[in-house]
């Protein structure tokens, strides 16, 4: 018996799901940072973008996980804009502070 297509006109983005389910959970600041990773790449652009992606974030600290040592340096330089640049797009002040560890980047 062969296997049925299913349409994709239902289909639910598993960023929408979880903030849904968090939202019962957890205070809305925190799962309004969910938002980070959709809006990742145009807040900061693709070039950071493919180097360091957000990995935990709690009591404002946004921790986020870098390619290489030498991006480490690079973000520490811009910190500051790129904070600003997150928060602005998240329409609220969530993110204080940015902490960077070497790993793998996943896309």
């Amino acid at each position: 018996m062969a296997p049925q297509k299913t349409s994709t006109s239902h289909l639910t983005h598993i960023s929408d799901i979880l903030a849904k389910a968090l939202s019962k959970y957890r205070p809305s600041q925190e799962t309004e940072i969910t938002q980070i990773w959709d809006i990742w790449d145009l807040a900061l652009g693709s070039s950071i973008a493919q180097n360091a992606k957000p990995n935990t974030f709690k009591n404002g600290h946004l921790q986020v996980t870098v390619s290489s040592s030498v991006w480490i340096q690079q973000l520490k330089f811009l910190e500051k804009e790129m904070i600003a640049n997150l928060n602005a797009r998240l329409n609220t002040p969530l993110i204080t502070h940015l902490r960077f560890k070497i790993g793998e980047i996943h896309y």
